[in-house]
């Protein structure tokens, strides 16, 4: 299968599938002499990990990483980066009754019929579990921006939409984002929300999500005005994540139902400082970076290895039910959130350096 690979200069290369032995990453352009270490990268795996609370699957992975090369006395050396991850929590035989069924709104259908294999094993290629790796590489990348831009430099994502529940914006706390299984920036809605997800999953159902990425620190100049826009490469990135349909950049969709007044972001200059009254760009003009906050947020869909039986067709091309059991995400949205930032620091830190090579 092609298309492993993502980016132009910070390029990294995903392996493995859900039940194989082991997952990982080849990271390559990551520049010389910066420090990172295995307990930095494990910080961004453990914020992803599967089985840390009731609202999440219950597969107990550990998600250490071991990194194999590109790492000499605790510096890079600008060599390639090899991140490899065992599978410790493996049950194939869930899958078993299902194996020549295709589950509704998963990948099933169309990887058969175009490779003609179905790795049913959770998905194998298919699965979120590839989604670790993103992680990783993820962090090496964050680790090299605060490097080079410095402490000023950050991205933090949060769930905004949890299904048929919101949150309010206005209440969004970095630290509170941390302290809830929900990554909500809003105290006040995570008990309506624990109730609501466990409704939900009581139900043997799932539900949707909405993330918001907020990159903070960003320089201006990052990207480019035609085929290499900034906004066009993280909305790549974010779509090529499992499950998502749809992404926004600053106020995205909703820039639609704006005036030209509304949408405008107007600039004025106070004590030799520039300033934007509003940021409905997202912190990308053209294309190119604004130095404002750079934000995203994208739609993730309900997961679909649900509880509640379904109607399906089999390998055969019959009619069929199925009803999927096993370990799930009642919303696969809450873990994405890792993910996302993950992503979005690989493309700035990819723009980053495309920037330094042709512009100095």
């Amino acid at each position: 299968m092609s298309f492993n690979t993502f980016g132009k200069i910070f390029r990294f290369t995903t392996w493995g599938e859900s039940h194989g032995p082991a997952i990982g990453c080849v990271i390559d352009g990551c520049p010389p002499n910066i420090p990172i270490s295995e307990n930095e990268i494990q910080k961004d795996m453990d914020r992803r990990r599967p089985g840390q609370s009731k609202f999440t699957t219950q597969r107990k992975e550990s998600d250490k990483i071991v990194i194999l090369s590109g790492v000499f006395e605790g510096k890079s050396t600008g060599t390639p980066i090899s991140i490899i991850i065992y599978n410790e929590d493996k049950r194939s035989r869930d899958y078993e009754t299902i194996k020549n069924k295709f589950r509704p709104g998963h990948a099933d259908f169309t990887y058969f019929k175009k490779y003609g294999i179905r790795d049913y094993r959770g998905g194998g290629r298919q699965s979120a579990r590839e989604t670790a790796c993103r992680v990783a590489a993820g962090a090496v990348a964050r680790i090299v921006l605060s490097k080079l831009i410095g402490s000023k430099f950050n991205i933090i994502g949060a769930v905004t939409q949890l299904g048929l529940m919101s949150c309010d914006r206005n209440n969004w706390n970095n630290t509170e984002i941390r302290k809830n299984p929900f990554f909500c920036p809003d105290k006040k809605s995570i008990k309506l929300w624990e109730q609501y997800l466990l409704s939900v999953r009581k139900a043997g159902s799932s539900c949707g999500a909405i993330i918001e990425l907020r990159a903070s620190g960003i320089p201006v100049g990052l990207g480019a005005p035609i085929y290499s826009k900034l906004d066009t490469d993280i909305a790549a990135a974010l779509m090529s994540i499992n499950a998502v349909k749809g992404v926004n950049i600053g106020a995205g969709m909703s820039s639609a139902f704006l005036s030209g007044e509304e949408n405008s972001d107007e600039m004025r200059v106070k004590s030799g400082k520039l300033n934007f009254k509003s940021n409905n760009a997202g912190g990308i003009l053209g294309g190119i970076s604004s130095g404002q906050d750079v934000i995203a947020s994208f739609s993730v869909k309900p997961t679909s290895s649900i509880l509640s039986s379904r109607e399906t067709i089999d390998r055969k091309g019959k009619n069929t039910n199925i009803s999927v059991k096993g370990r799930h995400d009642p919303c696969v949205g809450i873990r994405a959130v890792p993910i996302g930032e993950a992503m979005l620091a690989c493309v700035i830190l990819d723009h980053f350096l495309m920037n330094r090579a042709q512009c100095g």
